[in-house]
Protein backbone atom coordinates (compact mmCIF):
# COMPACT_ATOMS: atom_id res chain seq x y z
CA UNK A 1 0.00 0.00 0.00
CA UNK A 2 1.41 3.40 -1.01
CA UNK A 3 1.13 6.71 0.84
CA UNK A 4 -1.12 8.15 -1.89
CA UNK A 5 -4.42 7.39 -0.07
CA UNK A 6 -3.16 9.06 3.12
CA UNK A 7 -2.12 12.26 1.36
CA UNK A 8 -5.29 12.21 -0.77
CA UNK A 9 -7.38 12.31 2.42
CA UNK A 10 -5.39 15.28 3.77
CA UNK A 11 -5.76 17.11 0.47
CA UNK A 12 -9.48 16.29 0.39
CA UNK A 13 -10.00 17.76 3.86
CA UNK A 14 -8.28 20.99 2.82
CA UNK A 15 -10.35 21.36 -0.35
CA UNK A 16 -13.55 20.62 1.55
CA UNK A 17 -12.81 23.45 4.01
CA UNK A 18 -12.11 25.89 1.19
CA UNK A 19 -15.34 24.90 -0.54
CA UNK A 20 -17.36 25.40 2.63
CA UNK A 21 -16.10 28.98 2.90
CA UNK A 22 -17.64 30.15 -0.38
CA UNK A 23 -20.57 27.70 -0.36
CA UNK A 24 -21.81 29.19 2.93
CA UNK A 25 -21.42 32.74 1.58
CA UNK A 26 -23.08 32.36 -1.83
CA UNK A 27 -24.44 35.85 -2.48
CA UNK A 28 -21.24 37.63 -1.41
CA UNK A 29 -19.18 35.15 -3.42
CA UNK A 30 -21.16 35.76 -6.59
CA UNK A 31 -21.04 39.53 -6.06
CA UNK A 32 -17.25 39.37 -5.85
CA UNK A 33 -17.08 37.28 -9.04
CA UNK A 34 -19.38 39.80 -10.77
CA UNK A 35 -17.26 42.77 -9.77
CA UNK A 36 -14.03 41.05 -10.80
CA UNK A 37 -15.40 40.13 -14.23
CA UNK A 38 -16.62 43.68 -14.95
CA UNK A 39 -13.33 45.20 -13.78
CA UNK A 40 -11.11 42.90 -15.83
CA UNK A 41 -13.14 43.29 -19.03
CA UNK A 42 -13.78 47.04 -18.76
CA UNK A 43 -11.32 47.94 -21.53
CA UNK A 44 -12.19 45.14 -23.96
CA UNK A 45 -14.19 45.94 -27.07
CA UNK A 46 -17.23 44.23 -25.57
CA UNK A 47 -16.75 46.16 -22.32
CA UNK A 48 -16.52 49.49 -24.13
CA UNK A 49 -19.50 48.69 -26.37
CA UNK A 50 -21.61 47.82 -23.33
CA UNK A 51 -20.42 50.63 -21.06
CA UNK A 52 -18.76 48.47 -18.42
CA UNK A 53 -17.21 51.62 -16.95
CA UNK A 54 -20.71 52.71 -15.91
CA UNK A 55 -21.82 49.36 -14.46
CA UNK A 56 -22.02 49.39 -10.67
CA UNK A 57 -24.83 46.92 -10.01
CA UNK A 58 -26.44 43.86 -11.55
CA UNK A 59 -29.37 46.08 -12.57
CA UNK A 60 -26.94 48.23 -14.58
CA UNK A 61 -25.48 45.10 -16.15
CA UNK A 62 -28.84 43.60 -17.13
CA UNK A 63 -29.84 46.90 -18.79
CA UNK A 64 -26.61 47.13 -20.77
CA UNK A 65 -26.00 43.47 -21.63
CA UNK A 66 -28.81 41.48 -23.27
CA UNK A 67 -29.03 37.70 -23.03
CA UNK A 68 -27.43 36.11 -26.07
CA UNK A 69 -26.72 32.66 -27.45
CA UNK A 70 -23.73 31.84 -29.68
CA UNK A 71 -25.37 33.43 -32.72
CA UNK A 72 -25.91 36.65 -30.76
CA UNK A 73 -22.26 36.77 -29.68
CA UNK A 74 -20.84 35.50 -32.97
CA UNK A 75 -19.73 38.88 -34.35
CA UNK A 76 -17.39 39.25 -31.37
CA UNK A 77 -16.25 35.61 -31.42
CA UNK A 78 -15.41 35.90 -35.12
CA UNK A 79 -12.99 38.72 -34.33
CA UNK A 80 -11.35 36.62 -31.61
CA UNK A 81 -11.04 33.69 -34.02
CA UNK A 82 -9.38 35.99 -36.57
CA UNK A 83 -6.66 36.69 -34.02
CA UNK A 84 -7.76 40.11 -32.71
CA UNK A 85 -6.96 40.88 -29.06
CA UNK A 86 -8.99 42.41 -26.21
CA UNK A 87 -12.35 41.65 -27.80
CA UNK A 88 -14.37 39.63 -25.27
CA UNK A 89 -11.63 39.23 -22.67
CA UNK A 90 -8.23 40.76 -22.20
CA UNK A 91 -5.55 39.54 -24.57
CA UNK A 92 -6.10 36.38 -26.62
CA UNK A 93 -7.49 33.03 -25.44
CA UNK A 94 -5.26 30.04 -24.79
CA UNK A 95 -7.56 27.70 -26.73
CA UNK A 96 -10.74 27.42 -28.72
CA UNK A 97 -12.94 24.51 -27.71
CA UNK A 98 -14.62 23.41 -30.92
CA UNK A 99 -18.20 22.21 -30.60
CA UNK A 100 -21.05 21.45 -32.99
CA UNK A 101 -23.45 24.31 -33.68
CA UNK A 102 -27.04 23.84 -34.82
CA UNK A 103 -27.28 26.88 -37.12
CA UNK A 104 -23.75 28.17 -37.61
CA UNK A 105 -21.75 24.99 -38.14
CA UNK A 106 -18.80 24.71 -35.77
CA UNK A 107 -18.74 26.88 -32.67
CA UNK A 108 -15.49 28.19 -31.22
CA UNK A 109 -15.68 28.68 -27.47
CA UNK A 110 -12.72 30.61 -26.01
CA UNK A 111 -10.74 29.24 -23.07
CA UNK A 112 -8.42 31.70 -21.32
CA UNK A 113 -5.55 31.44 -18.86
CA UNK A 114 -8.02 32.63 -16.21
CA UNK A 115 -10.77 30.11 -17.06
CA UNK A 116 -8.71 27.01 -17.82
CA UNK A 117 -7.63 26.21 -14.23
CA UNK A 118 -11.26 25.99 -13.11
CA UNK A 119 -11.99 23.27 -15.68
CA UNK A 120 -9.14 21.21 -14.23
CA UNK A 121 -9.68 21.92 -10.54
CA UNK A 122 -13.40 21.17 -10.60
CA UNK A 123 -12.98 17.59 -11.82
CA UNK A 124 -10.25 17.02 -9.23
CA UNK A 125 -12.32 18.56 -6.43
CA UNK A 126 -15.30 16.35 -7.21
CA UNK A 127 -13.15 13.30 -6.50
CA UNK A 128 -11.70 14.92 -3.38
CA UNK A 129 -15.17 15.63 -2.00
CA UNK A 130 -16.01 11.95 -2.54
CA UNK A 131 -12.87 10.95 -0.63
CA UNK A 132 -13.64 13.36 2.22
CA UNK A 133 -17.22 12.14 2.64
CA UNK A 134 -16.67 8.38 2.22
CA UNK A 135 -13.11 7.96 3.48
CA UNK A 136 -12.52 5.78 0.42
CA UNK A 137 -9.17 6.68 -1.15
CA UNK A 138 -7.70 3.27 -2.00
CA UNK A 139 -8.66 3.70 -5.64
CA UNK A 140 -5.88 6.29 -6.11
CA UNK A 141 -3.39 3.40 -6.20
CA UNK A 142 -5.14 1.83 -9.18
CA UNK A 143 -5.52 2.74 -12.83
CA UNK A 144 -7.99 5.34 -14.03
CA UNK A 145 -9.50 5.76 -17.47
CA UNK A 146 -11.17 8.83 -18.95
CA UNK A 147 -12.98 8.15 -22.22
CA UNK A 148 -12.51 11.38 -24.15
CA UNK A 149 -11.76 12.99 -27.48
CA UNK A 150 -8.40 13.09 -29.20
CA UNK A 151 -5.79 15.34 -27.55
CA UNK A 152 -4.33 16.27 -30.95
CA UNK A 153 -4.79 20.03 -31.31
CA UNK A 154 -4.87 22.20 -34.41
CA UNK A 155 -4.07 25.90 -34.56
CA UNK A 156 -6.19 28.81 -35.73
CA UNK A 157 -4.57 32.23 -36.02
CA UNK A 158 -2.10 31.51 -33.26
CA UNK A 159 -4.59 29.87 -30.89
CA UNK A 160 -4.72 26.09 -30.30
CA UNK A 161 -7.99 24.42 -31.22
CA UNK A 162 -9.60 21.10 -30.24
CA UNK A 163 -12.38 19.35 -28.36
CA UNK A 164 -12.60 20.32 -24.70
CA UNK A 165 -11.91 16.77 -23.50
CA UNK A 166 -8.83 16.64 -25.72
CA UNK A 167 -7.58 19.98 -24.41
CA UNK A 168 -8.07 18.85 -20.81
CA UNK A 169 -5.97 15.76 -21.54
CA UNK A 170 -2.93 18.06 -21.68
CA UNK A 171 -3.49 19.03 -18.05
CA UNK A 172 -3.34 15.64 -16.32
CA UNK A 173 -1.27 16.26 -13.15
CA UNK A 174 2.07 14.46 -12.90
CA UNK A 175 0.98 12.43 -9.89
CA UNK A 176 -1.79 10.84 -11.99
CA UNK A 177 0.04 10.30 -15.27
CA UNK A 178 1.39 6.87 -14.30
CA UNK A 179 -2.10 5.78 -13.23
CA UNK A 180 -3.93 7.11 -16.24
CA UNK A 181 -5.11 5.15 -19.27
CA UNK A 182 -5.43 4.88 -22.21
CA UNK A 183 -1.98 5.61 -23.60
CA UNK A 184 -1.39 8.83 -25.48
CA UNK A 185 -1.18 6.93 -28.77
CA UNK A 186 -4.53 5.23 -28.22
CA UNK A 187 -6.14 8.47 -27.07
CA UNK A 188 -5.12 10.07 -30.37
CA UNK A 189 -7.12 7.57 -32.46
CA UNK A 190 -9.89 9.52 -34.19
CA UNK A 191 -12.25 6.69 -35.19
CA UNK A 192 -14.33 5.95 -32.09
CA UNK A 193 -14.91 2.22 -32.66
CA UNK A 194 -11.22 1.62 -33.39
CA UNK A 195 -10.34 3.65 -30.31
CA UNK A 196 -12.65 1.72 -27.99
CA UNK A 197 -11.28 -1.59 -29.27
CA UNK A 198 -7.74 -0.39 -28.56
CA UNK A 199 -8.76 0.80 -25.09
CA UNK A 200 -10.22 -2.63 -24.32
CA UNK A 201 -6.92 -4.28 -25.26
CA UNK A 202 -4.88 -1.83 -23.18
CA UNK A 203 -7.02 -2.00 -20.06
CA UNK A 204 -8.22 -5.60 -19.98
CA UNK A 205 -5.47 -6.90 -17.69
CA UNK A 206 -5.00 -3.70 -15.67
CA UNK A 207 -6.10 -2.85 -12.12
CA UNK A 208 -8.81 -0.40 -13.16
CA UNK A 209 -10.37 1.39 -10.18
CA UNK A 210 -11.95 4.54 -11.69
CA UNK A 211 -13.74 4.80 -15.03
CA UNK A 212 -15.08 8.09 -16.39
CA UNK A 213 -17.04 9.22 -19.43
CA UNK A 214 -20.48 9.85 -20.92
CA UNK A 215 -22.64 6.82 -19.93
CA UNK A 216 -23.67 5.85 -23.45
CA UNK A 217 -20.05 5.59 -24.61
CA UNK A 218 -18.81 3.91 -21.42
CA UNK A 219 -21.58 1.37 -21.98
CA UNK A 220 -20.08 0.60 -25.39
CA UNK A 221 -16.69 0.08 -23.71
CA UNK A 222 -18.25 -2.22 -21.09
CA UNK A 223 -20.04 -4.28 -23.71
CA UNK A 224 -16.79 -4.87 -25.59
CA UNK A 225 -15.03 -5.81 -22.33
CA UNK A 226 -17.82 -8.28 -21.60
CA UNK A 227 -17.53 -9.79 -25.08
CA UNK A 228 -13.79 -10.25 -24.66
CA UNK A 229 -13.79 -11.55 -21.09
CA UNK A 230 -17.09 -13.47 -21.12
CA UNK A 231 -17.75 -12.26 -17.58
CA UNK A 232 -19.01 -9.11 -15.81
CA UNK A 233 -16.84 -6.01 -15.86
CA UNK A 234 -16.74 -6.11 -12.06
CA UNK A 235 -14.95 -9.48 -12.24
CA UNK A 236 -12.54 -8.28 -14.92
CA UNK A 237 -11.76 -5.21 -12.80
CA UNK A 238 -12.15 -6.52 -9.25
CA UNK A 239 -11.18 -3.17 -7.67
CA UNK A 240 -13.34 -0.99 -9.89
CA UNK A 241 -15.55 0.96 -7.49
CA UNK A 242 -16.05 4.49 -8.83
CA UNK A 243 -17.77 5.67 -12.01
CA UNK A 244 -17.55 9.37 -12.92
CA UNK A 245 -19.90 10.70 -15.56
CA UNK A 246 -21.44 13.80 -17.09
CA UNK A 247 -23.37 14.93 -20.10
CA UNK A 248 -26.54 12.88 -19.55
CA UNK A 249 -28.60 11.54 -16.70
CA UNK A 250 -27.21 8.22 -15.48
CA UNK A 251 -30.49 6.82 -14.15
CA UNK A 252 -31.85 5.45 -17.46
CA UNK A 253 -28.56 3.55 -17.86
CA UNK A 254 -28.12 2.41 -14.27
CA UNK A 255 -29.86 -0.98 -14.53
CA UNK A 256 -27.93 -1.88 -17.70
CA UNK A 257 -24.64 -0.73 -16.13
CA UNK A 258 -25.16 -2.75 -12.96
CA UNK A 259 -25.91 -5.79 -15.09
CA UNK A 260 -22.75 -5.30 -17.14
CA UNK A 261 -20.65 -4.65 -14.03
CA UNK A 262 -22.30 -7.38 -11.99
CA UNK A 263 -22.61 -5.20 -8.90
CA UNK A 264 -23.23 -1.65 -7.77
CA UNK A 265 -20.44 0.94 -7.77
CA UNK A 266 -20.40 4.48 -6.43
CA UNK A 267 -20.80 7.28 -8.95
CA UNK A 268 -20.00 10.99 -9.18
CA UNK A 269 -21.94 13.27 -11.52
CA UNK A 270 -20.25 16.24 -13.20
CA UNK A 271 -21.71 19.21 -15.09
CA UNK A 272 -18.92 20.33 -17.45
CA UNK A 273 -19.23 22.13 -20.78
CA UNK A 274 -16.91 23.95 -23.14
CA UNK A 275 -18.32 27.19 -21.75
CA UNK A 276 -17.40 26.32 -18.16
CA UNK A 277 -17.44 23.70 -15.41
CA UNK A 278 -20.62 24.53 -13.56
CA UNK A 279 -21.24 21.91 -10.89
CA UNK A 280 -20.28 18.54 -9.47
CA UNK A 281 -21.79 16.03 -7.08
CA UNK A 282 -20.26 16.84 -3.70
CA UNK A 283 -22.19 14.27 -1.68
CA UNK A 284 -23.29 10.66 -2.04
CA UNK A 285 -26.14 11.37 0.38
CA UNK A 286 -27.72 14.50 -1.10
CA UNK A 287 -29.53 14.98 -4.40
CA UNK A 288 -28.02 17.31 -6.96
CA UNK A 289 -24.65 18.84 -7.78
CA UNK A 290 -22.94 21.70 -5.97
CA UNK A 291 -23.13 24.85 -8.12
CA UNK A 292 -19.62 26.29 -8.38
CA UNK A 293 -20.06 29.92 -7.33
CA UNK A 294 -16.36 30.73 -6.98
CA UNK A 295 -15.08 29.60 -10.37
CA UNK A 296 -14.94 32.76 -12.45
CA UNK A 297 -18.57 32.37 -13.55
CA UNK A 298 -21.43 34.74 -12.70
CA UNK A 299 -24.81 33.05 -12.98
CA UNK A 300 -28.22 34.33 -13.98
CA UNK A 301 -31.41 32.29 -14.07
CA UNK A 302 -34.55 32.82 -16.16
CA UNK A 303 -37.67 30.77 -15.52
CA UNK A 304 -38.18 28.44 -18.47
CA UNK A 305 -41.87 29.23 -18.84
CA UNK A 306 -40.99 32.95 -19.13
CA UNK A 307 -37.91 32.62 -21.31
CA UNK A 308 -39.61 33.24 -24.66
CA UNK A 309 -41.68 36.18 -23.40
CA UNK A 310 -40.65 39.81 -23.85
CA UNK A 311 -38.10 40.97 -21.27
CA UNK A 312 -38.23 38.01 -18.84
CA UNK A 313 -36.89 38.62 -15.33
CA UNK A 314 -33.24 37.68 -14.81
CA UNK A 315 -32.66 36.23 -11.32
CA UNK A 316 -29.39 36.11 -9.41
CA UNK A 317 -28.39 33.35 -7.01
CA UNK A 318 -30.11 34.88 -3.99
CA UNK A 319 -33.47 34.95 -5.78
CA UNK A 320 -33.88 31.38 -7.03
CA UNK A 321 -36.43 28.88 -5.72
CA UNK A 322 -36.50 25.12 -5.30
CA UNK A 323 -37.91 22.86 -8.03
CA UNK A 324 -38.38 25.62 -10.62
CA UNK A 325 -37.08 25.06 -14.13
CA UNK A 326 -34.53 27.77 -14.99
CA UNK A 327 -32.57 28.54 -18.15
CA UNK A 328 -28.93 28.87 -17.12
CA UNK A 329 -27.25 32.14 -18.20
CA UNK A 330 -23.53 32.71 -17.61
CA UNK A 331 -20.88 35.44 -17.74
CA UNK A 332 -17.34 34.10 -17.51
CA UNK A 333 -13.65 34.90 -17.33
CA UNK A 334 -13.36 33.44 -20.83
CA UNK A 335 -15.39 36.36 -22.19
CA UNK A 336 -18.92 34.98 -22.49
CA UNK A 337 -21.45 37.60 -21.37
CA UNK A 338 -25.05 36.84 -20.35
CA UNK A 339 -24.65 33.76 -22.49
CA UNK A 340 -27.41 31.19 -22.84
CA UNK A 341 -25.71 27.79 -22.92
CA UNK A 342 -29.02 26.07 -23.66
CA UNK A 343 -29.25 23.96 -20.49
CA UNK A 344 -32.04 24.16 -17.96
CA UNK A 345 -31.56 23.42 -14.26
CA UNK A 346 -33.61 22.95 -11.12
CA UNK A 347 -32.40 23.63 -7.59
CA UNK A 348 -32.62 20.71 -5.19
CA UNK A 349 -31.07 22.63 -2.27
CA UNK A 350 -30.48 26.28 -1.39
CA UNK A 351 -28.11 25.62 1.52
CA UNK A 352 -25.80 24.94 -0.24
CA UNK A 353 -26.96 25.61 -3.79
CA UNK A 354 -27.28 22.27 -5.59
CA UNK A 355 -28.78 21.71 -9.03
CA UNK A 356 -29.84 18.98 -11.38
CA UNK A 357 -29.79 19.40 -15.15
CA UNK A 358 -33.42 19.21 -16.21
CA UNK A 359 -32.97 19.43 -19.97
CA UNK A 360 -32.26 21.73 -22.89
CA UNK A 361 -34.34 24.82 -23.62
CA UNK A 362 -34.36 23.78 -27.30
CA UNK A 363 -35.07 20.11 -26.55
CA UNK A 364 -38.70 19.72 -25.56
CA UNK A 365 -42.01 18.50 -26.91
CA UNK A 366 -44.78 21.07 -27.08
CA UNK A 367 -46.67 20.14 -30.22
CA UNK A 368 -49.92 20.66 -28.30
CA UNK A 369 -48.80 23.07 -25.55
CA UNK A 370 -47.60 20.33 -23.15
CA UNK A 371 -43.95 21.53 -22.97
CA UNK A 372 -42.50 18.21 -21.84
CA UNK A 373 -38.83 18.49 -20.84
CA UNK A 374 -35.94 16.05 -20.56
CA UNK A 375 -36.14 15.53 -16.83
CA UNK A 376 -39.79 14.49 -17.13
CA UNK A 377 -39.24 11.79 -19.75
CA UNK A 378 -36.21 10.45 -17.86
CA UNK A 379 -38.13 10.36 -14.57
CA UNK A 380 -41.13 8.69 -16.20
CA UNK A 381 -38.97 6.00 -17.78
CA UNK A 382 -37.18 5.37 -14.51
CA UNK A 383 -40.50 4.96 -12.68
CA UNK A 384 -41.84 2.61 -15.34
CA UNK A 385 -38.90 0.19 -15.08
CA UNK A 386 -38.68 0.12 -11.28
CA UNK A 387 -39.27 -3.42 -10.03
CA UNK A 388 -38.82 -4.95 -13.48
CA UNK A 389 -35.91 -6.57 -15.29
CA UNK A 390 -36.20 -4.08 -18.13
CA UNK A 391 -32.92 -2.47 -19.15
CA UNK A 392 -32.59 0.44 -21.57
CA UNK A 393 -29.61 0.99 -23.85
CA UNK A 394 -30.81 4.33 -25.26
CA UNK A 395 -34.00 6.24 -26.06
CA UNK A 396 -35.49 9.41 -27.52
CA UNK A 397 -39.03 10.78 -27.78
CA UNK A 398 -40.80 12.69 -30.56
CA UNK A 399 -44.40 13.75 -31.30
CA UNK A 400 -46.43 12.06 -34.01
CA UNK A 401 -48.79 14.84 -35.13
CA UNK A 402 -50.23 13.20 -38.26
CA UNK A 403 -50.69 9.47 -37.62
CA UNK A 404 -52.21 7.28 -40.29
CA UNK A 405 -55.16 6.70 -37.98
CA UNK A 406 -56.42 7.76 -34.59
CA UNK A 407 -55.29 10.59 -32.33
CA UNK A 408 -51.77 12.06 -32.27
CA UNK A 409 -49.33 10.69 -29.68
CA UNK A 410 -45.86 10.87 -28.21
CA UNK A 411 -43.70 8.16 -29.76
CA UNK A 412 -40.90 6.67 -27.67
CA UNK A 413 -38.04 5.11 -29.62
CA UNK A 414 -36.34 2.72 -27.21
CA UNK A 415 -33.41 0.40 -27.66
CA UNK A 416 -33.97 -2.30 -25.04
CA UNK A 417 -31.18 -4.59 -23.92
CA UNK A 418 -32.04 -7.85 -25.69
CA UNK A 419 -29.72 -9.91 -23.50
CA UNK A 420 -30.83 -11.63 -20.29
CA UNK A 421 -34.53 -10.69 -20.67
CA UNK A 422 -33.89 -6.95 -20.72
CA UNK A 423 -36.98 -6.36 -22.88
CA UNK A 424 -40.51 -6.02 -21.47
CA UNK A 425 -42.53 -9.21 -21.50
CA UNK A 426 -45.63 -7.22 -22.43
CA UNK A 427 -44.90 -4.09 -24.47
CA UNK A 428 -48.48 -2.79 -24.18
CA UNK A 429 -48.40 -3.06 -20.39
CA UNK A 430 -45.06 -1.27 -20.30
CA UNK A 431 -46.42 1.50 -22.55
CA UNK A 432 -49.36 1.89 -20.17
CA UNK A 433 -47.02 2.18 -17.16
CA UNK A 434 -44.89 4.69 -19.04
CA UNK A 435 -47.92 6.76 -19.98
CA UNK A 436 -49.20 6.81 -16.40
CA UNK A 437 -45.77 7.94 -15.21
CA UNK A 438 -45.71 10.72 -17.82
CA UNK A 439 -49.14 11.93 -16.74
CA UNK A 440 -47.82 12.31 -13.20
CA UNK A 441 -44.75 14.18 -14.44
CA UNK A 442 -46.57 16.75 -16.57
CA UNK A 443 -50.08 18.03 -15.81
CA UNK A 444 -50.50 19.52 -19.29
CA UNK A 445 -49.79 16.15 -20.85
CA UNK A 446 -52.32 14.61 -18.48
CA UNK A 447 -54.93 17.18 -19.54
CA UNK A 448 -54.34 16.33 -23.20
CA UNK A 449 -54.84 12.62 -22.51
CA UNK A 450 -57.98 13.23 -20.43
CA UNK A 451 -59.33 15.62 -23.07
CA UNK A 452 -58.76 13.13 -25.90
CA UNK A 453 -56.37 15.46 -27.68
CA UNK A 454 -53.59 12.88 -27.44
CA UNK A 455 -53.70 9.13 -27.09
CA UNK A 456 -51.35 7.17 -24.87
CA UNK A 457 -47.69 6.78 -25.69
CA UNK A 458 -46.59 4.47 -28.46
CA UNK A 459 -43.32 2.58 -28.13
CA UNK A 460 -41.23 1.79 -31.20
CA UNK A 461 -38.39 -0.64 -30.60
CA UNK A 462 -35.01 0.30 -32.03
CA UNK A 463 -32.75 -2.53 -33.18
CA UNK A 464 -29.59 -3.32 -31.23
CA UNK A 465 -26.92 -0.63 -31.80
CA UNK A 466 -29.46 1.42 -33.74
CA UNK A 467 -28.56 4.62 -31.91
CA UNK A 468 -24.84 4.00 -32.34
CA UNK A 469 -25.38 3.42 -36.06
CA UNK A 470 -27.35 6.66 -36.29
CA UNK A 471 -24.65 8.66 -34.50
CA UNK A 472 -22.03 7.10 -36.76
CA UNK A 473 -24.04 8.05 -39.83
CA UNK A 474 -23.97 11.73 -38.84
CA UNK A 475 -20.30 11.68 -37.81
CA UNK A 476 -20.94 11.99 -34.07
CA UNK A 477 -20.03 8.57 -32.72
CA UNK A 478 -18.25 8.83 -29.35
CA UNK A 479 -16.57 11.71 -27.58
CA UNK A 480 -18.86 14.27 -25.98
CA UNK A 481 -21.72 13.69 -28.42
CA UNK A 482 -25.05 12.46 -27.11
CA UNK A 483 -28.57 11.73 -28.30
CA UNK A 484 -31.19 14.35 -27.35
CA UNK A 485 -33.75 12.84 -25.02
CA UNK A 486 -36.61 14.46 -26.90
CA UNK A 487 -37.33 16.70 -29.89
CA UNK A 488 -40.26 18.78 -31.06
CA UNK A 489 -39.87 17.36 -34.57
CA UNK A 490 -39.14 13.95 -36.10
CA UNK A 491 -35.77 14.53 -37.78
CA UNK A 492 -33.89 12.14 -35.48
CA UNK A 493 -36.54 9.43 -35.30
CA UNK A 494 -37.12 9.50 -39.05
CA UNK A 495 -33.42 8.78 -39.48
CA UNK A 496 -33.63 6.00 -36.89
CA UNK A 497 -36.45 4.39 -38.81
CA UNK A 498 -34.33 4.37 -41.95
CA UNK A 499 -31.39 2.66 -40.20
Amino acid sequence: MSLKPFFAKLFARNIYRKTQFWATNPVATQQQVFEDLIRQARNTQFGVDHHFDQIKTFEDFSKNVPVRDYEGLKSYVDKVVKGEENILWKGKPLYFAKTSGTTSGAKYIPLTKESMPFHIDAARNAILHYIHETGNADFVDGKMIFLQGSPILQEKNGVKLGRLSGIVAHYVPKYLQKNRLPSWETNCIEDWETKVNAIVEETFDQNMTVISGIPSWVQMYFEKLHQKGRKPVGEIFKNFNLFIYGGVNYEPYRAKFENLIGRKVDSIELFPASEGFFAYQDSQKEKGMLLLLNSGIFYEFIKSDEFFTNNPKRHTIGEVELNVNYVLIISTNAGLWSYNIGDTVQFTSLKPYRVIVSGRIKHYISAFGEHVIGKEVESALQEAIVGTNIRINEFTVAPQITPNEGLPFHEWFIEFDPDASGEPENLDAFAEALDQAMRKQNIYYDDLIVGNVLRKVVITKVVKNGFQDYMKSIGKLGGQNKIPRLSNDRKIVDSLQRE
